[in-house]
């Protein structure tokens, strides 16, 4: 039987961590899509990065699934995508997720509150 801190060690084994420093610079140059797994109260209590697609957790498969009548067409398998939650762990399960499905250029950028202590550009939830 695994544990919840075994899924989040598997996560975190295959997709990468990137410092908020590192995600800002990536928003910067764009072209990268930033996802936001939190759900809609924490966004809307806290704000999101600016022109974050906003995918809870709990939707990223259908989301992500091309062939799905929910697909996200923003989601594309090659697209360097960068995922942001509250402190990490829903980011690393979500990209987990992602790279199971077939995507190949996913990071964790880890907690939104990073984000902002880094000067992340940020928008209203």
């Amino acid at each position: 039987m695994k544990t919840a801190t075994d899924y989040l060690e598997e996560a975190n084994a295959v997709v990468p961590k990137i410092s908020a420093e590192e995600g800002i610079a990536k928003h910067k140059s764009g072209g990268t899509l930033f996802v936001d797994v939190r759900d809609s109260a924490d966004i809307a209590a806290s704000g999101t990065i600016a022109g974050a697609e906003r995918i809870a957790r709990g939707m990223i498969e259908f989301r992500a699934d091309d062939t799905h009548a929910m697909h996200n067409p923003a989601l594309k398998k090659d697209a360097e995508i960068v995922l942001i939650c509250g402190a990490g762990g829903q980011a690393a399960l979500s990209g987990k997720t992602l790279i199971d499905m077939g995507f190949t250029n996913v990071s964790n950028v880890g907690g939104f509150p990073a984000w902002k202590d880094a000067g992340g550009p940020v928008e209203a939830g």
